[in-house]
């Protein structure tokens, strides 16, 4: 990517763009950031790391203007007669659903008295392809974004803030902009603005995948309850001293040993399962038992647990569940035989947002939450909910914020407690920890770990190697819609998930 205007010379990291000073912010009963202090150099990737909860998304707000802080102060560079500007990516993009990528990308633009002059459509599509080209192949522009995948909305929300630009040393701040691209998407993500970087930008990262903040990060600073814990160069960290620092025990400490299950009987048996990209597969999970699907982009393991639970219309040769015949699938006679679905999209799919964490953990069954009259007690409810919440340690720990004030750790909390309340036969996850820092990362292992010891049946279809590796008894690995290998025991490892999703032999992947 390149900047239209003249670039100035690079004046190294040694070149302070934005100063943060002392930063604290309170909120009731909870210090959110105390005595905060980074800078981000010219040319410099700064990445910010910690659990959910620990203050990054509150510094990313206060340089945003949403909230006001209360101490500390911002200090922006002027050099040469450019003023630095703070631009910002958040989670969720700020893009209009129901307006094109056209729209959405020149919606900045038509404000003021510029606002009554012709609308030059041509002019406006060329650019959002140029716009958008900068990350790959250009997709269409003129279609709600509603209707694009997740990928290609980040890449919109992405071009947005980096279009009209005056010059190359403003700080352009990511707030987990990774979360819905695959891996190649992130490469070019991370390319354009390594090139930003180069050109003589800062940038401030926010990101959980340690991984990615290994790989693109010159200096990590990690966050945690409220502190700075941590500001190294990334030359001297690696993944273990860097979990280290995000959870504040060693890594030893925090392993786990090889899961020992007792399983029980066959709680569900599919054969056949066809539709959208499946093909015939076939797959059993016992009472107690923790199978994985995995697979690449497109394989089918998006769609397998929406098609069990009845969401996404699938024809099947058979289906029992707890022995019993269940041909004709929906999602609520689902819930009334046992099984329990958290999907991928919490936000869209897995929680009423508005709601509070109360009515959201206690919204698929209310019936033993009711009087002799049949309406909800809400004492019962209320006092169930706060016992969940602490149950779960979501922070805050208050049944009655909105769901959707939580942090996405919390979040994913909450829905595995609503799902989990009610002692699931059988529990679908679909990506169950995306978006979710590595405290809450362990707090839901440990949640799926004890669902099968208390003898629920677990199918968990992820993209992570690592997370079926640590989570599953087997792994059924999906390719063109069809089951391609069954690992298990010693070869259940990340290589082999890797290698057998992408069809690689041994002689292909040393």
């Amino acid at each position: 990517m390149t900047v239209d205007t003249p670039t100035l010379p690079a004046a190294g990291i040694a070149s302070p763009l934005v100063t943060i000073t002392g930063m604290i912010k309170d909120f009731p009963g909870n210090r959110a950031l105390d005595d905060v202090s980074l800078e981000v150099g010219s040319g410099e990737i700064v990445a910010v790391v910690g659990h959910n909860g620990s203050g990054k998304s509150t510094l990313v707000k206060i340089l945003a203007g949403v909230y006001t802080s209360d101490g500390g102060e911002v200090e922006l560079a002027s050099q040469g007669g450019f003023d630095t500007e703070l631009h910002i990516i958040h989670q969720d993009l700020g893009l209009a659903n129901e307006l094109t990528a056209v729209e959405n990308l020149g919606i900045t633009h038509y404000q003021g008295a510029a606002s009554f002059a012709p609308f030059r459509r041509k002019a406006e599509r060329a650019k959002a392809r140029a716009l958008i080209g900068r990350f790959g192949e250009p997709f269409d522009v003129e279609v709600p974004i509603s209707r694009l995948a997740p990928a290609q909305r980040s890449i919109i929300g992405i071009a947005r803030a980096l279009d009209g630009w005056q010059h190359p040393r403003n700080v352009l701040i990511l707030d987990e902009p990774t979360e819905a691209l695959h891996a190649t998407e992130v490469r070019i993500l991370f390319d354009a603005v390594k090139k930003l970087a180069a050109d003589g930008a800062g940038v401030i990262f926010i990101s959980h995948r340690l991984d990615e903040v290994l790989d693109l990060a010159d200096r990590v600073v990690v966050l945690r309850d409220g502190r700075k814990v941590a500001d190294e160069p990334r030359a001297g960290l690696d993944h273990d001293r860097l979990v280290s620092y995000v959870t504040g025990i060693p890594v030893g400490e925090a392993e786990h040993g090889e899961n020992a299950r007792v399983h029980g009987d066959t709680v569900l048996e599919v054969t056949g399962l066809s539709g959208a990209i499946l093909e015939g597969v076939d797959l059993r999970v016992a009472a107690g038992e923790v199978v994985g699907v995995a697979g690449v982009l497109g394989s089918g393991r998006e769609a397998l647990p929406a098609m069990i639970f009845g969401s996404i219309d699938a024809e099947v040769d058979g289906f029992t569940l707890a022995g019993k015949p269940y041909l004709k699938r929906s999602p609520g006679e689902s819930i009334r035989r046992g099984v329990a679905f958290v999907p991928g999209d919490r936000a869209k799919l897995g929680s009423v947002r508005p709601m509070t964490a109360r009515e959201n953990v206690t919204l698929p069954e209310l019936r033993s939450l009711t009087n002799r009259l049949g309406a909800i007690s809400t004492s019962r409810e209320k006092a169930h909910a706060a016992g969940l919440v602490k149950a779960y340690d979501v922070k805050p720990p208050r049944a009655e914020q909105v769901f959707q004030q939580f942090s996405g750790g919390n979040q994913q909390k909450i829905v595995f407690a609503k799902w989990l309340r009610n002692d699931p036969k059988l529990l679908l996850l679909e990506e169950p920890t995306q978006g979710v820092d590595i405290g809450a990362k362990q707090a839901i292992y440990d949640a799926i770990d004890g669902a099968a010891a208390g003898g629920a049946a677990v199918l968990v279809c992820s993209s992570e190697a690592k997370e079926l590796v640590r989570l599953c008894d087997r792994v059924l690995v999906l390719r063109d819609g069809r089951i391609a290998a069954e690992l298990a025991g010693d070869e259940l490892t990340e290589t082999r998930l890797v290698m057998e999703g992408y069809g690689l032999k041994n002689e292909d992947h040393p």
